[in-house]
């Protein structure tokens, strides 16, 4: 069975938005390494519309160092979970009827893992118990305002840390797994 792997940055203060982090070289290597690791991502329709204007051709003002990231999300598989969407391309298919029946379809098919982006997604997937592993990529800023993430979580989950990397400038990037009781 696949893992669901859900990964974001934030900040100190649990901002998510992704104008308040720091993009740096070795962010970005972190995060195109995020999808060598996984065989498919899956994307709320606001986060797959981001991803899709920021990396399907990047513009010449891209620093060199994003291109591996760019060409990794660019080759991903990746799932769109939207009600709104009538067509997605590239290399998506949309996702459509009950989210936890289809995303317990994608895990149960071979393969490395699935990525996973977004807030309200995330948020959707982990009331639902399907993410597997949680990945914080935690920045040294204080943003001082909203989103963060997972508000209005209506239960607890406990996580165990099961992997972290600095990534430079104060960037620590911190893996968890659920932690059954």
């Amino acid at each position: 069975m696949r893992p669901l792997r859900f990964s974001i940055n934030i900040t100190l203060d649990g901002c998510c938005d992704h104008r308040a982090v720091i993009p740096t070289e070795a962010m970005h290597h972190h995060a195109a390494d995020i999808f060598v690791r996984n065989d498919a991502s899956i994307f709320g329709r606001v986060t797959y519309e981001m991803m899709e204007a920021a990396w399907r051709n990047p513009g010449p003002e891209m620093p060199a160092w994003t291109k591996p990231f760019s060409d990794a999300i660019s080759g991903s598989k990746k799932y769109v979970v939207s009600t709104t969407l009538t067509e997605v391309d590239w290399n998506s298919e949309l996702i459509r009827g009950d989210l936890g029946t289809a995303v317990r379809k994608l895990k149960e098919q071979p393969g490395k893992g699935i990525a996973v982006g977004g807030t309200k997604l995330a948020l959707a997937l982990a009331e639902l118990g399907l993410i597997d592993e949680y990945q914080f990529v935690v920045h040294p800023r204080i943003a001082g305002h909203k989103p963060t993430i997972f508000a209005g979580l209506s239960k607890l989950i406990d996580l165990k840390p099961i992997d972290r990397v600095e990534l430079g400038d104060g960037i620590v990037a911190t893996r968890y797994e659920p932690f059954k009781r």
